[in-house]
């Protein structure tokens, strides 16, 4: 987009953003080479673990807080800075977000003490969590509601193929240059998107007037308590001060919503508005995204468990076994993603999660059975097309009737949900192999028992879905 187009767009009513769709998909691309980069590196860093620990001389705790410290800024501050879009523009938001990732990716990879790289590990789960909630809020304010379905079918490959190819990335970049890799490659891919952002996403309207700072303390300290406690859970053994800094969160929980209910006459404006929830389909979608957050962030450590130690594979072997999924996500998820314009969202949904439910459910038992690979190899195709039908329909069906002054905050929520689900589930699923492991069911017995709790929680996804209204479409 030319710079007058940018200005002018500052002129554009709330519900008046939609830009001309080739504009719009050049900026999509933009947003969505950010989204790749902060979900590739959830996953990835776990191919890098050993290495790490063993150049640092580290312990298993120091090591544990590399991932879990990236996770816990992250999830923290969403509800946050999806609201400051709203009130700062999200495309500031978002080159101020990606500036800070790319910044703290360099000290990551330059990083010579194990201290230094978690300290530059939570600094770049800081600027990830600002710009996540910015790339689902333009998408949704410059499509027309009755192109967002393709859209985010694109948005949707992009999430789930980051997934897939983080184990195959991941081992040719360690085996190869070094771990350090893993964090520099993000330095030239965040400098194009910044450049892309600034060229081709508009300055919208903003709608936020003021941020409720007690809302924004009440939640960070809620949020911080429940999420330290669920990440160390599994290593701490749930230990009674665990458990109370839990209630205590959850007492935060209420009292934020307590604030949210009484901002209007407190005089400001509540950092999550409850009108959102007003929206059926927005309530369940932010449920069901919260599923496949916990399957996505914990499917595929019991599955390179399997693979590596169980089985004897390379990583780079075994980023290769997991290649049909990433193929198939990418070329059906722009299909399903159009499909999701014109069909009833409850259909596409309940495809996608019960698919890949029915998937990790088929990888476990055949890991258990020692059915071979050909029948792991199926079961990760099936996992590629439920993929395909799962992140587009229920995104589009969480935001398409969203009140554009919401926008923001509806983004932070949902993305909140779903970040939530990946930190449950990261826990629930190590705790699960330990406790199998522990009554020696071996490493890849352990794994497969462990893809079950992924599977039931798709279940429960597949359920909420099931409850979708069909929404009305209009230009």
């Amino acid at each position: 987009m030319t710079s007058k187009s940018a200005d002018s767009a500052s002129h554009l009513s709330p519900d008046n953003c939609v830009l001309p769709e080739p504009q719009a998909w050049r900026a999509l691309i933009a947003l969505c080479i950010g989204f790749f980069m902060i979900l590739l590196d959830q996953t990835i860093v776990a191919v890098a673990t050993p290495k790490i620990e063993a150049d640092f001389q580290a312990s298993i705790n120091q090591v544990f807080w590399i991932t879990s410290i990236y996770l816990l800024c992250i999830v923290v501050p969403l509800l946050f800075t999806g609201r400051l879009g709203d009130r700062y523009g999200q495309r500031n938001l978002y080159r101020i977000g990606m500036s800070i990732f790319v910044l703290s990716s360099a000290a990551c990879g330059f990083a010579n003490h194990v201290e230094t790289l978690v300290i530059a590990r939570g600094v770049q789960g800081i600027g990830a969590a600002i710009l996540i909630p910015q790339t689902m809020s333009v998408i949704n304010r410059i499509f027309a509601p009755s192109r967002r379905g393709a859209a985010l079918g694109l948005w949707g490959a992009v999430g789930g193929l980051a997934g897939v190819v983080s184990p195959l990335l991941g081992g040719v970049l360690v085996g190869g240059p070094g771990w350090e890799w893993i964090f520099f490659i993000n330095i030239p891919l965040g400098v194009l998107s910044l450049i892309m952002v600034t060229l081709w996403v508009p300055t919208m309207p903003r709608h936020a007037r003021t941020i409720d700072i007690p809302s924004v303390v009440v939640s960070l300290c809620a949020m911080s308590l429940i999420v330290y406690s669920i990440l160390n859970g599994p290593q701490m053994g749930w230990s009674i001060r665990l458990v109370v800094m839990i209630i205590i969160g959850l007492g935060g929980v209420v009292w934020f919503i307590r604030l949210q209910q009484t901002a209007s006459s407190r005089g400001t404006e509540a950092l999550v508005p409850l009108e959102i929830f007003h929206n059926r389909n927005f309530s369940i979608a932010s449920f069901s995204i919260s599923t496949m957050g916990f399957t996505v962030a914990s499917m595929m450590l019991p599955i390179m468990f399997h693979l590596q130690d169980g089985l004897g594979f390379t990583p780079q072997k075994s980023g290769l076994v997991m290649a049909p999924m990433a193929a198939i996500t990418v070329i059906g998820s722009p299909i399903v993603g159009r499909l999701s314009d014109h069909c009833h969202p409850r259909n596409l949904s309940m495809v996608g999660f019960g698919l890949t439910a029915f998937s990790l459910a088929w990888i476990g038992i055949s890991i258990l059975r020692d059915a071979g690979l050909w029948w792991f190899l199926a079961g990760v195709c099936l996992m590629g097309v439920g993929t395909c039908f799962s992140w587009s329909p229920n995104s589009a069906a969480a935001m398409r009737t969203m009140n554009p002054r919401f926008m923001g905050a509806a983004s932070g929520v949902y993305n909140t949900t779903r970040q939530t689900g990946s930190v449950l589930g990261s826990a629930a699923v190590g705790a699960a192999m330990q406790m199998a492991f522990a009554h020696q069911s071996g490493v890849s017995g352990s794994a497969g028992i462990a893809l079950l709790l992924p599977a039931a929680a798709l279940a429960c996804g597949f359920i909420a879905v099931s409850f979708f209204e069909a929404d009305k479409i209009s230009e």
